[in-house]
């Protein structure tokens, strides 16, 4: 086989049975093509060291006649998920030197399943960002034209997948963030109902909205990588008691019958004519494998933005007050009284947009603003749940929607205009204010050749039905074969 880095899950773990090909190989072929495509900065570490004897263990495991879905199978973790002994940053210089004593409880799943981690991927700092524009290790490049932005904030991760470095990686999603650059990549991606993963170990953002999530070529991948994180984890009370379905059994079915529901608030005016042609031929597509569609209201949906702008701020100034310079992290050198060493050293550790968010976070929490903002806030909040609940109570089994207003935008074209670069979240920010699950299939692509992709949105704990649609969808179209130039 030419290129082993850019074979599917199920085609490695097949691969790997029949002898066509160690671990080991597989690994050196992905750590190769990751430095020759490293212009795209996908990633913040390559560990070729760990990662090789991980696998010359799996070949061990393989000799002795053991298998499992992810057996053998090389995965990237965004570098805002703690790895054991690895370092971790979350692309941010107050963390530049972080190396953890522990393994979040997704690797550690992903490490039971028998995967093998190659290395941290690039993102925006703290999660922060929808360009992967804003990471101290510089901006993520898009593999389908390396003068677009790939997605943010896990703009590695989308990346490595679509340029087929490796097959499979971890995200995270805090308003869009596996969404978005699997849309604006060309690959599937899904965000999880909020408690479905566990977060222990994850880097926190905001920590009412985070969620980790799986970045594959196909669905059957994002099937297989979603089973190994999920679960209840006794180190996360937010952690669902909740059983794990075998998703790949969602894969498949006939969606004949199913009903769609077509949000009227995403088909207005600033959504791109290219999406919304793309994203309505997919429904059709839908259509004619048997689902019915409905359209249903939304209406709260234009506050989205600004309710997702007060609550996560607030959450990110609470979780980021840590980094002080004192506990730990980057400390500012010099003789410096208290007031000053919190001051210089988060000056210089965080970035640009990680000092607006946290500044915009202090406000909303201070006294006389409070209830204005962050109370109030939390009520729209309550009102953005009851709307969908009441679409899925009455009228759907699950949404369907475009993913982003527009296809993928050029570096530095919103770097200076952080509201057009927040709009760019919503169609995305509301799944995570209601903690639904969401799933993204590439869909079609745009007159100059990049990627679009199609959102679908579930009942909690429904991320079968997604797993069902996205299949049926994919097995009826085209898209996910289609790869960037540069991944050949």
């Amino acid at each position: 086989m030419s290129d082993l880095a850019s074979l599917s899950v199920s085609e490695i773990r097949s691969g790997l049975d029949a002898k066509k090909f160690s671990c080991a190989e597989l690994t050196k072929a992905c750590l190769d093509k990751a430095e020759r495509l490293s212009s795209l900065n996908c990633f913040t570490l390559l560990t070729p060291e760990h990662a090789l004897k991980e696998a010359y263990a799996i070949d061990a495991l393989i000799k002795q006649g053991k298998s499992a879905p992810l057996l053998g199978v090389p995965v990237g973790i965004k570098d805002v998920i703690c790895t054991e002994g690895v370092r971790t940053t979350a692309a941010s210089k107050i963390l530049g030197n972080f190396v953890p004593p522990y393994d979040a409880t997704v690797v550690r799943r992903l490490k039971t399943a028998g995967a093998v981690s190659i290395g941290k991927l690039n993102m925006d700092e703290f999660a922060m960002g929808s360009s992967n524009e804003n990471s101290a290790f510089g901006p993520v490049k898009n593999p389908w034209n390396p003068e677009y932005v790939p997605g943010g904030s896990s703009g590695g991760s989308a990346a490595a997948v679509a340029a087929r470095i490796c097959p499979i990686t971890l995200g995270t999603d805090t308003g869009g963030s596996i969404r978005q650059p699997a849309a604006f990549c060309g690959i599937v991606g899904l965000k999880p109902t909020y408690g479905r993963v566990s977060r222990y170990g994850v880097i926190a953002y905001a920590s009412s909205l985070d969620q980790v999530g799986g970045f594959a070529h196909n669905v059957k991948d994002c099937a297989l990588v979603t089973q190994a994180i999920c679960g209840e984890d006794p180190n996360d009370a937010t952690s669902a008691k909740r059983a794990v379905p075998d998703f790949t059994k969602a894969l498949g079915r006939d969606i004949k019958g199913l009903r769609i529901g077509i949000p009227k608030e995403y088909f207005v005016s600033g959504l791109s004519p290219e999406v919304s042609e793309a994203t309505r031929k997919a429904i059709s597509v839908l259509e004619g494998l048997g689902a019915t569609t409905v359209e249903v209201s939304l209406p709260h949906t234009d506050v989205a933005v600004s309710v997702y702008y007060i609550l996560a701020p607030a959450e990110a100034s609470s979780n980021l007050s840590r980094y002080d310079g004192i506990r730990y992290g980057h400390r500012a050198e010099g003789q410096l009284d208290l007031k000053s060493i919190y001051s210089k050293s988060r000056s210089e550790g965080f970035g640009k947009e990680v000092q607006r968010r946290i500044l915009v976070g202090t406000y909303v929490l201070s006294a006389g603003y409070f209830d204005a903002f962050y109370v109030k806030a939390q009520k729209v909040r309550s009102l953005i749940v009851k709307d969908f609940t009441d679409a899925f109570a009455s009228k759907c089994d699950l949404i369907v929607a475009p993913t982003t207003p527009t296809p993928p935008f050029k570096l530095g074209e919103k770097s200076s205009d952080p509201i057009q670069m927040y709009l760019n979240d919503i169609f995305t920010i509301p799944v995570n204010l209601a903690g639904l699950p969401g799933m993204v299939v590439p869909c079609g692509m745009s007159p100059s050749g990049l990627p679009i992709g199609l959102q679908l949105i579930g009942r909690p704990w429904d991320e079968e039905t997604l797993f069902s649609v996205a299949s049926a969808y994919e097995g009826a179209t085209e898209w996910h074969k289609k790869a960037p130039a540069l991944a050949a």
